[in-house]
């Protein structure tokens, strides 16, 4: 896979994951925000996320600024990029599609907020952090560049490990036993499969 196909197809899975964002952060626009934990800390780590997967990947594509940089990988690793990136994809939809009004962008709890376990939220709790996990490895593969093609899943994971803990304890404080139970038949981003006869809710 040439370089300019390998960036068009990242352009292409790029634009997918942000339609997808923006149509369910429309979604819940409108839903009543009744706890809020947002830290400074957090938003810091955002936006050097936010540089990772947006910013950088579009200096890398449409300038030369950071040629300097770029790594060679066979050509076949384009292809495995592709495939990683629409899995990605695909998690990424169904993560939001399964949570529905309860997703939020930040650690927030909705009026009405529900714990989902089902859908792809039965075997992982955190099926978003791992498809954006992916998008980093598929970000590295199909972005030949040791910055803008690795900086994403290295600014990605420091704000995953700070927010998984945080989100996690938020859920306790909110459902306690029940999402303890949950816990205890899930894996954080890779699936455990457990037998569960029944929902938890």
């Amino acid at each position: 896979m040439s370089e300019i196909t390998r960036k068009l197809v990242f352009l292409i899975c790029f634009i997918a994951i942000y339609t997808i964002r923006l149509y369910f952060k429309q979604q819940v626009s409108q839903k009543k925000i009744t706890e809020s934990r947002k830290t400074t800390q957090e938003k810091v780590l955002l936006f050097l996320a936010f540089i990772g997967i947006f910013i950088l990947p579009l200096i890398g594509i449409f300038t030369p600024w950071l040629e300097f940089a770029a790594y060679n990988l066979p050509d076949w690793t384009g292809w495995i990029g592709t495939a990683v990136f629409v899995t990605a994809i695909w998690l990424f939809w169904r993560s939001h599609a399964d949570l529905g009004l309860n997703w939020s962008a930040s650690l927030e709890i909705h009026e009405h907020h529900s714990l989902i376990d089902t859908g792809v939220y039965r075997y992982i709790r955190h099926p978003m952090y791992a498809s954006f996990l992916l998008w980093g490895i598929a970000q590295a593969l199909l972005l030949h560049n040791w910055i803008y093609g690795l900086f994403n899943i290295l600014s990605f994971l420091p704000m995953y490990f700070l927010r998984v803990y945080q989100e996690e304890q938020m859920m306790l404080d909110t459902f306690g036993e029940k999402y303890r139970n949950y816990m205890s038949c899930t894996g954080r981003v890779i699936p455990k499969f457990t037998l569960r006869a029944t929902p938890l809710s």
